[in-house]
């Protein structure tokens, strides 16, 4: 920075902030556990050895990336970020089955009332999105296979 305040980078490692230090435009004094994290896990050398063979145009997409890696590493020594990202897809797998359960005892109710009202356009819609979005085992409710079973009182998992 070469100005008023050193970089966090310079602070941290104690040092005298040149105008070209490669820390400077990504870790500003202002956030000092910015750097502190990434020297943490990555070291402040290795971090510039990695920013110095990048372009300057995705030097601060990578130090986003490093703090975010070094982050879920100091949270999650053994995983990191793949524990984080391994995380979040069982709770999107989680989320889509129970919409699909969902759907299904909607269907279910549905089907148990087409004997008392005719079909309507809507309950041939619903039908046809099970079947385009790879659900039509929910449309058979006589197979042991089905997620949801319907019964003239009540619908079961």
């Amino acid at each position: 920075m070469g100005g008023s305040s050193p970089c966090a980078s310079c602070k941290l490692l104690r040092r005298r902030c040149s105008k070209d230090c490669i820390f400077a435009p990504y870790f500003p004094s202002d956030e000092p556990q910015k750097f502190a994290i990434v020297h943490k896990v990555f070291g402040a050398s290795n971090v510039s050895k990695m920013l110095q063979e990048l372009p300057v145009h995705q030097r601060a997409d990578a130090v986003s990336s490093l703090v975010y890696e070094a982050s879920a590493r100091v949270r999650d020594p053994v995983y990191g970020c793949v524990g984080a990202i391994s995380y979040l897809q069982n709770q999107v797998a989680d989320l889509q089955m129970q919409l699909a359960v969902a759907q299904a005892e909607i269907l279910c109710i549905q089907m148990k009332n087409e004997s008392l009202i005719p079909p309507s356009e809507t309950d041939l819609h619903q039908k046809s999105y099970l079947l385009q979005n790879n659900f039509p085992h929910l449309l058979d409710f006589n197979t042991s296979n089905s997620v949801v079973h319907c019964s003239p009182n009540h619908v079961t998992q």
